[in-house]
């Protein structure tokens, strides 16, 4: 088992040393941000598959101007997912090469898949986290662990590991997720006290200050950072200092004691001001209920999608919900579930993705719960009380 862990890291960084060949032989002067147009819907894609992408996949990705791959990619077909994220983002460029593709990478969650984790705990398994029994502290799901990076020199791995997979020109920069379990105290003071968690904190804060200076500069960081919760001050904005943007999920469903209407229209609010300002925004906003044990939001999985009345309320609601938000450098994806194993809505595309919308006219006027916005080729009116929307294509 460790001489194929080992033959991993050599593989990766063989694939990583033959990406920085390239890149001196051939200077590639990356373009941080990705294209946007108001021509049509702005789309971001984000999904996993372990095993390799077929051509049919590959130019169906090859049109979305933002993905992420996410943990897992390639990992079945190429050994890791550090190794399949590139050769992923690697063929998907050579269709599209102004797509731009992220990298994931959690803040603290040991997933499995990335031999070079694998490595790196092999010599050191004391950079797991410990409850405060000292048992390994663990995941909901009972089995996956966390990097105590409130340590220095797991800090230093975590960053040298990103820097090392962004160093590929086929990668434009990261996605990071779980931001908002260190952030927030419930999380780990449940697993390992106040004083240890308010450590990762800080470990975090600084970890997240060296990501920006040292890769910032060149690569697209995007965070799952923005959100509705009694413990931010802004709605996370106050965090968006580190990252280029944020991505979006569960944007309806928490609620805090607040009405459905209440919560949706913070959140809307905290978008707005932030796609004003220039972050990217990536926005993920689940179709609906979905099968038995799915979660609300985030993994909506179906069997299948039909095109009726009801589906096409439904999505013109959520597009509505984007359309109201949306700025120049924002982008949505409606969505099922980002296992495209398993998803109803892979390959697929919808009418409201072809029609023109062109430049919006100005910023979206609430009054009430009721948001207004007009484009080129469409007028949209958002009814969030009553979970309605019209979108009057012209």
């Amino acid at each position: 088992m460790r001489l194929k862990s080992s033959f991993l890291v050599v593989l990766l960084a063989v694939s990583l040393s033959a990406c920085s060949v390239q890149k001196q032989e051939t200077p590639v002067v990356k373009q941080k941000l990705p294209e946007f147009s108001w021509d049509k819907m702005p789309l971001y894609m984000h999904l996993r598959k372990s095993e390799a992408f077929t051509k049919k996949e590959l130019t169906y990705l090859s049109k979305f101007p933002l993905i992420t791959f996410e943990k897992t990619t390639g990992s079945k077909a190429y050994g890791s997912t550090e190794i399949g994220t590139i050769r992923a983002a690697k063929a998907v460029k050579k269709i599209n090469p102004d797509a731009k593709i992220l990298y994931y990478k959690n803040v603290i969650v040991n997933w499995g898949g990335y031999s070079e984790d694998e490595e790196f705990l092999y010599k050191h398994p004391e950079a797991l986290l410990v409850n405060t029994k000292g048992q390994k502290a663990l995941m909901p799901n009972g089995r996956t662990g966390f990097f105590d990076i409130s340590e220095d020199y797991v800090r230093e791995y975590w960053l040298n590991h990103v820097k090392k997979v962004t160093e590929s020109p086929f990668i434009d920069g990261v996605f990071l997720d779980a931001n908002i379990k260190v952030l927030v105290p419930m999380f780990f003071n449940n697993r390992v006290g106040e004083e240890k968690r308010e450590a990762i904190k800080t470990g975090y804060l600084s970890m997240m200050a060296d990501l920006d200076a040292q890769i910032g500069k060149d690569n697209l960081l995007i965070a799952n950072i923005l959100r509705v919760r009694p413990e931010f001050e802004d709605s996370g904005r106050e965090y968006l200092k580190f990252f280029d943007g944020s991505y979006i999920e569960g944007f309806e469903h928490e609620s805090f004691g607040m009405t459905y209407e209440d919560y949706l229209a913070k959140g809307i609010e905290a978008v707005q001001k932030s796609a004003r300002e220039g972050s990217v925004i990536a926005m993920s906003l689940g179709i609906g209920k979905g099968l038995e044990n799915a979660e609300a939001g985030i993994d909506d999985a179906r069997k299948k999608v039909t095109i009726n009345e009801n589906f096409t309320k439904r999505l013109d609601y959520l597009l509505a919900i984007f359309l109201v938000c949306a700025e120049e450098y924002s982008y949505v994806y409606p969505h099922d579930g980002y296992d495209i194993q398993k998803s109803a809505v892979w390959l697929k595309t919808f009418p409201q993705y072809e029609k023109n919308l062109g430049a919006p006219k100005g910023y979206a006027v609430r009054e009430g719960y009721i948001y207004t916005r007009s484009f080129e080729y469409l007028d949209v009116t958002l009814d969030i009380q009553n979970k309605t929307a019209q979108l009057d294509w012209k």
